[in-house]
Parts: structure tokens; sequence; C-alpha cells
């Protein structure tokens, strides 16, 4: 009889622990951080250098070059996340890097150097 409740007793104490720590582990985990804007023009911008590519409006250096321009952009936007919050100076150093990677594109499709 004692031997059972010393197991009720062990199982009861398992559950509640197990319990706390389900709790506290679903506490840590912050709300992913949404940045629908960036993202969609992200996905604009990664079309226009896809389309300069095939069209040849692009060379392998530019298309380098916007690329890496890109990368640094997903890059600042993961970074800017990692806190769980993206902040409004964080949001403007984005849709900076965006604007200008916006004019480089632009620019790199339109400067009339061929393919090779």
């Amino acid at each position: 009889m004692e031997e059972a409740m010393k197991i009720k007793q062990i199982l009861t104490a398992a559950l509640i622990a197990g319990l706390a720590t389900f709790v506290a582990l679903s506490q840590d985990q912050p709300a992913p951080v949404k940045t629908p804007r960036v993202a969609k023009r992200q996905v604009q911008q990664q079309a226009r250098i896809k389309e300069g590519v095939k069209s040849g409006e692009l060379t392998k250096g530019e298309t380098q070059k916007l690329k890496r321009e890109q990368a640094k952009i997903q890059h600042d936007k993961q970074k800017a996340k990692q806190d769980g919050k993206v902040t409004p100076k964080e949001r403007r150093h984005i849709r900076r890097e965006q604007n200008k990677a916006n004019r480089d594109i632009y620019r790199l499709k339109n400067n009339e150097q061929e393919k090779k």
C-alpha cells in the first residue's frame, strides 16, 4: 500500500515538473517578427535581377554585385529580427538599403554594357 502511494507521488511530481517545463519553454519563444513589405520588395528585386540575367541586360559581374547586395539586405533583416522586434530605425535602415538596391538594379540593367 505504501509502495503504491510512493509511486503515485512520484508520478504526480514528474507530471507537475513536466508541465512546468513545458509552460516555461513555451513562454521563451517570442512570436515571429513579420516584415511583409520588406519580403515582398526583396522578391520583386530578385525577380528583376533574374529577368536582367535572362534578357542579357546584366553582365556576370553586375549580377554578382546585385546578389551580394540582396544577401546583405537579407542578413540585416535577420539581424533586426533577432531580438523579436524590428524597430523603426532598423526598418528605415533596411528600406534605405532596398532603395539603393532598386536604383542599382535599374542603373545596371540600363547601362548598355553587353553580357559576356
